[in-house]
Formats: C-alpha cells, sequence, structure tokens
C-alpha cells in the first residue's frame, strides 16, 4: 500500500492542478493519464515540478500483515494509515516547508480522524472528507502519485518474482475486484504456505482462499495416559535412562567407569 502527500502554493491549488492540468481521482482517471501527469510532475522544466512537491510512503504486504497478526496487540491497517499520514506531514514540515492547510482523504469517522490530526499539528487548519481526492485538487494529486507509485512497484515486484521470461504483468492490480488479481492467486496459490511476500495474509480475499481450497494442518498430540501424564519436550529427545541423569554431573561428559581402563 502507498500513501503519498502533495503540495503547492494556497494561490495555485486549483488554478494549476485543477483547472491547467486536470488533476482528478486517481481511479477517475486512465492509467495513460495518471502516468502522463505523474511524468509532468517529475520533470524539471514543467510548472508543476516547479511549483509543487510531494512524498510517499510505502507499506509492504510483508510488513502489514506482520504488523495486523503480531501476538503482543494487532497494529490495524487503518492504524498504520494514521502512522503513514502522519508521519509524511511532519517530514514535509522537517524540511521547512511553510505548510498552513492540510486535506486529507478520510479513514474511517471524518471527525475523529481529523481531532486526531488536530491534536498533534495544532498549528494547521486540518480537513478530512470522504472522497476527498475528488474534491480537493491536491488531494488528487496525492492519489495520483500514490496510484503510479504503487503500480511500478507491482511492475517491479512482478518481474522479480516470476522473471522477464513471463512477459506482461499477470496479476493485475492487486484490488479483490480484479478478476486479473483473484485469478492469479487462486492459479499460484501452495495449499499449505499460500504466496510468497507479494501477498498480505491478513487480506480478507487471502484469508478466504486459504480456508477453502488451503490443506487443512492439524496436530495429533499423545492420548494422556499412565504412561504419558508426565512427558517432558526433552522425553522426544533423548532416552528415558538418560533424562534421569544428574544434568551438572554430565555437562562436560558421561561418568565413566574403572573398567573403562
Amino acid at each position: 500500500m502507498v500513501y503519498a502527500l502533495y503540495y503547492l502554493p494556497l494561490p495555485m491549488h486549483r488554478s494549476l492542478l485543477a483547472d491547467t492540468h486536470h488533476f482528478d481521482d486517481s481511479k477517475a482517471l486512465t492509467p495513460q493519464v495518471r502516468s502522463d501527469l505523474m511524468e509532468k510532475v517529475c520533470t524539471p522544466e514543467t510548472d508543476l515540478f516547479q511549483h509543487c512537491g510531494w512524498a510517499t510512503r510505502s507499506l509492504s504486504a510483508r510488513d502489514i500483515s506482520a504488523a495486523q497478526l503480531r501476538a503482543n496487540g494487532a497494529y490495524n491497517l487503518n492504524s498504520q494509515a494514521m502512522d503513514a499520514t502522519i508521519d509524511l506531514i511532519q517530514q514535509v514540515l522537517n524540511q521547512g516547508v511553510n505548510v498552513q492547510e492540510v486535506y486529507i482523504d478520510t479513514i474511517g469517522p471524518p471527525a475523529t480522524y481529523q481531532k486526531k490530526l488536530e491534536r498533534i499539528f495544532p498549528s494547521l487548519s486540518i480537513t478530512v472528507a470522504k472522497k476527498a481526492d475528488s474534491l480537493y485538487p491536491c488531494v488528487s494529486a496525492a492519489s495520483v502519485c500514490a496510484k503510479v507509485t504503487r503500480d511500478a512497484a507491482l511492475d517491479v515486484l512482478y518481474t522479480a518474482y516470476a522473471g522477464p521470461e513471463q512477459g506482461e504483468v499477470a496479476w493485475g492490480s492487486g484490488y479483490p475486484s480484479d478478476a486479473r488479481c483473484t485469478n492469479w492467486m487462486k492459479a499460484n496459490m501452495n495449499p499449505v504456505f499460500g504466496w510468497g511476500s507479494e501477498c498480505r495474509f491478513s487480506w480478507g480475499t487471502a484469508k478466504e482462499m486459504l480456508e477453502v481450497k488451503g490443506a487443512p494442518c492439524s496436530i495429533d498430540w499423545p492420548e494422556a495416559d499412565d504412561a504419558t501424564d508426565n512427558l517432558k519436550l526433552t522425553g522426544f529427545f533423548m532416552g528415558a535412562e538418560e533424562e534421569k541423569e544428574d544434568g551438572m554431573a554430565t555437562w562436560f561428559g558421561r561418568r565413566v567407569t574403572e573398567a573403562v581402563f
């Protein structure tokens, strides 16, 4: 997952992004349009490069799953997204950019999200809204930066995963609504281990496939009876007589008798 921000002078917010370059929610733009806009953002001779700045924060599938599934307390995706957003804003502030207004596409209830950010950044005017990427041009531009970065990362990952001989990317966009993505997952799923680090195992789509198509794994424990009531783990690695020996006495070797000499 990729999170992004985009910043520019307030007077140019709509005139440059919406009126001149027609930024919109990245999902409403074709891949070619997104790519062309990103090229302008990264080309020094353009007005987008000269007057604007952008940054991204990428979270790998492995990192997201590890955080969500950790035993000492789940770090859910909303919290990870919130922290990524905070880090991005703080990064721009640390660079000396005079940030005055911030517009953010919501994660969960907008009011709750906004209040938390206002406590962290009390000097900023913060607006959190649903569908902000279609309402505020700077959020639209950020969504384009995030989408193009994510698509490029998927292409690079697929090349490393499958090798250049595979040709065109076959796993699609990585969204469950994309048939190419779900078909690739079904065709490349190991019934025991699932997929590699390219797939987020905490993702509902992946969990469902493993439950439906995965091979059930179970552990058979010994039946409790007189002989196994006091089983120790060491019993699986040494004989019964060895287990009874004095551990300190045999630390540097076993006792020997005179008969050995």
